[in-house]
């Protein structure tokens, strides 16, 4: 099995807060937590708030709202602590500068001084050349000291040979060393670039697995060569297949927001599926479709079912669509079959006051057998129970109180006597109030869809409702006749 190891288990998630969390992070995140749950080890969020040119101001407080939402909660982390904190790289670069001068000192790296201009340039005529691009290692043999104005420290990579990557997912990468750069690992400002803040902090964390994205196998024989450097023990490594759009036209990109591709709306950042009205289960779910399979052709499971089965041997490497068809149907699933109704009343009570609606808990709780089989995403309760609470119904468009093959005297006279009718009623329940109305359709000489449509319309401003009755239970008679009641005025007022 590729998860086996004789090291306690301690993985992390490191977001770089330069934009809100993307579903591609929070999948390499859930598998980094499933598979510390898994082994009873320990899930570290740390964040890597090192760039500081493209830092978003309230972007951790996004990734970790984020995370909570699909419950991936962490051991260690910002807010948390822990033995091997902190947490923000921006809080340890001391270690880093430290760690630089050691490389310096023992033969590993190098200071460089060489200017944009000249950088520019020498890409310029490597261009034009032809030749390899990247750096030229100019400064790599002229032992610059530590005044050597804005410096860079930068990685002296083996000239010769090979570095092979043992990846769990992908086996042995076989790097040419002769084709690889001498990256920065310390920037001029004195901040650390990736390569190295990662490196020193997977270490000094205790990291015993590195899942992280594929867009990273590149980097992965400099980080390699910096474990082997420091004669560190470099964790496992596996890195996730990349996602792609719908269409599989190109990768989900970390900056993208919601977009249409073809004809699918494609939702990118985790914080678009909560407002989308998507249940995290589900949310967590779907991502645990995309590029791992539970088996037994099952599509839906709880994480702690997939926790039992999780093993990082399964991961397919190739890249995968996200199905967005599927996660649609799947919280449809979740809503119908997985949420008790007072789970999916407080699940649907801040979407419908989010939308300006004062929400009655308990008639909510009467309201969702009503509406549990009709919808697949929170939002759509807004649509289906939104006239339950408002208090000032208003109909747009009176015209449409009046039904096919009905006129306006004809609609106000069966208003008024489903109003006479549903007052006299012993038992305001939606089987009476059905029973007498089916029997007061034939009275009027109107069809029971003429009437009961009439009646739909007046009470929820709606063409298109739950079922009727049961709706006007719900809504109690008191404020079902005085809708009535204010749809006859309304339809007199414009004769």
């Amino acid at each position: 099995m590729a998860d086996k190891t004789d090291r306690p288990v301690r993985v992390r998630f490191a977001p770089s807060p330069t934009g809100y969390l993307h579903i591609g992070g929070a999948r390499t995140a859930l598998f980094n937590w499933i598979f510390a749950r898994k082994h009873g080890g320990a899930f570290i969020l740390r964040i890597e708030d090192t760039d500081q040119k493209r830092y978003v101001a309230d972007s951790e407080e996004d990734i970790k709202s984020s995370l909570r939402w699909l419950g991936l909660t962490w051991d260690e982390g910002p807010d948390t602590g822990g033995a091997y904190g902190p947490y923000r790289q921006s809080e340890r670069s001391d270690l880093y500068r430290k760690w630089a001068e050691w490389l310096i000192e023992h033969g590993h790296a190098y200071r460089c001084n060489c200017s944009p201009r000249r950088l520019a340039e020498m890409r310029e005529e490597q261009a034009k050349n032809g030749g390899q691009p990247g750096y030229d290692r100019h400064c790599r043999d002229l032992n610059l000291g530590p005044d050597c104005g804005e410096c860079v420290v930068r990685f002296k990579m083996p000239l010769e040979g090979e570095t092979v990557i043992h990846d769990l997912l992908r086996g042995p990468i076989s790097f040419q060393n002769a084709e690889l750069q001498d990256l920065v690992l310390l920037k001029s400002d004195g901040l650390p670039t990736y390569h190295l803040a990662n490196v020193v902090d997977d270490h000094l964390m205790e990291i015993s697995h590195i899942m992280r994205a594929d867009e990273w196998i590149a980097t992965a024989p400099l980080h390699a060569r910096l474990y082997e450097a420091f004669g560190w023990e470099m964790p496992q490594i596996a890195h996730m297949p990349v996602i792609l759009s719908p269409s599989g036209q190109g990768k989900l990109s970390k900056r993208d927001q919601a977009f249409q591709d073809g004809n699918t709306k494609v939702l990118v950042q985790v914080r678009e599926f909560r407002e989308a009205g998507y249940l995290p289960e589900a949310v967590v779910n779907f991502l645990l479709n995309v590029g791992w399979s539970f088996g037994d052709d099952r599509e839906v499971f709880s994480v702690t079912e997939a926790m039992q089965r999780f093993d990082l041997a399964n991961i397919n490497p190739a890249p995968s669509k996200l199905p967005y068809d599927k996660l649609e149907w799947l919280n449809g699933v979740y809503i119908r079959e997985k949420l008790s109704d007072d789970e999916l009343v407080s699940r649907l009570r801040p979407v419908l006051e989010q939308a300006g609606l004062e929400v009655d808990p308990a008639k909510l709780k009467r309201a969702i057998p009503l509406i549990r089989e009709r919808i697949k995403t929170l939002n759509d309760a807004v649509e289906w129970l939104g006239f339950l609470f408002t208090k000032n119904l208003t109909l747009a468009d009176p015209g449409q109180l009046i039904q096919k093959k009905m006129d306006k005297p004809g609609t106000i006279r069966a208003l008024l006597a489903t109003y006479h009718l549903l007052e006299s009623l012993p038992i305001f329940s939606a089987e009476i109030q059905e029973e007498a109305m089916r029997d007061l359709a034939p009275q009027l000489d109107l069809k029971t869809g003429q009437l009961f449509g009439a009646v739909r319309v007046a009470v929820t401003a709606q063409q298109v409702s739950p079922p009727l009755f049961e709706s006007m239970e719900v809504l109690g008679r008191t404020e079902t006749l005085r809708r009535i009641q204010a749809a006859v005025d309304l339809l007199k007022q414009n004769q």
